[in-house]
């Protein structure tokens, strides 16, 4: 047997990105339309529908993602994942929808998601500061996000949500929306796992450190569904329902991946590279914070705002992988 040669395995670790996000992108599409049928069918209002099926299934491929990787002993990836997936939704997602509508809100009315976003930004900026997310760390988040749903479920009326927006693909039957959901479960499944593999392969062979990898080229391929979703949304001038789900979203990122992955297995600080702690949350929050503010006292993100996001993004994505040649070269 003829033994591969070190840029055949980088070619098929590629492939293997590649394949992971597609798998990631159609069980994503799959289990939510699925999920959204199944829950109509049984009469579950609309309400609960947003606030917990959809946002859960758009953050699917994040979770299997960060859980895969730090049972595997990446919990760089993991963490990377959650953070980059954060300022892309924001900065790439958000932007690049802007390019194709304006985004206008109302303050009141997603009042209740920014306060949640910065909350759980700054909780996790916390406890990665302080020390290790134990097992209590991430029961406090899944505490946070199960008491975040009931606040919403509280408040909220049934007008806040029109059941319209959430008409998915269309089926004959219970059992082929049930057959639909287990083929999107499988496809995410197994798109996080060659998504994690190919990560750690590419990382190694081209040297770069799994966090790096985990913020850019991870946080992208999970971050799909969101753009395409955002995009279609925003040329059918569906704009009303974008910015509260990329709220809904990272809010959710944080709550339940990084909650649900310490729970499974704690996330340990020294496994985590420093400059993820030093810079990447850092630039996290600022982004959030940017946004909120844009949000409340502008109420509203048009082409130029867009720009200057996706602008933003390129940038930062430059300084990470800047950052790692310039310790590469002191290295040398």
């Amino acid at each position: 047997m003829t033994d591969l040669t070190s840029m055949e395995i980088l070619f098929l670790a590629l492939g293997a990105l590649g394949l992971g996000m597609v798998l990631l992108l159609k069980g994503g599409e799959w289990t939510i339309d699925s999920a959204i049928y199944i829950a109509r069918h049984f009469g579950i209002s609309p309400l609960i529908i947003g606030f917990t099926i959809v946002a859960f299934g758009t953050s699917a491929p994040e979770l299997l993602v960060s859980i895969n990787a730090n049972l595997a002993g990446s919990p760089g990836i993991a963490i990377g994942n959650v953070i980059g997936s954060n300022i892309a939704n924001i900065l790439l997602v958000i932007g690049a929808t802007a390019v194709f509508a304006t985004l206008v809100v109302i303050p009141r009315e997603i009042l209740r998601d920014l306060i949640m976003m910065m909350l759980a930004t700054i909780l996790m900026m916390g406890l990665m500061i302080t020390g290790d997310i134990n097992r209590t760390g991430g029961g406090i988040m899944i505490a946070a996000l199960l008491g975040f749903i009931f606040w919403q479920y509280k408040m909220a009326s049934e007008d806040d949500i029109d059941p319209e927006e959430y008409n998915g693909r269309s089926f004959n039957s219970i059992f082929g929306a049930l057959g639909v959901m287990l083929g999107g479960l499988i496809g995410i499944g197994l798109g996080a796992e060659f998504l994690v593999r190919g990560a750690k392969v590419t990382a190694a062979g081209i040297g770069v450190p799994e966090d790096v990898i985990g913020l850019s080229v991870i946080a992208l391929g999970t971050s799909l569904p969101e753009l395409s979703t955002c995009i279609i949304a925003a040329m059918r001038k569906q704009t009303d329902i974008i910015i509260g789900n990329i709220l809904g979203s990272n809010v959710f990122n944080i709550l339940m991946i990084i909650g649900a992955t310490a729970l499974i297995k704690p996330i340990e600080k020294t496994a985590i590279a420093p400059q993820v702690i030093s810079l990447d949350i850092w630039v996290m929050f600022g982004t959030a914070a940017l946004f909120a503010l844009i949000l409340l006292l502008y109420r509203k993100v048009n082409k130029p705002i867009g720009i200057f996001f996706l602008a933003g993004y390129v940038l930062y994505i430059a300084w990470i992988y800047g950052l790692y040649l310039a310790k590469d070269v002191v290295t040398l």
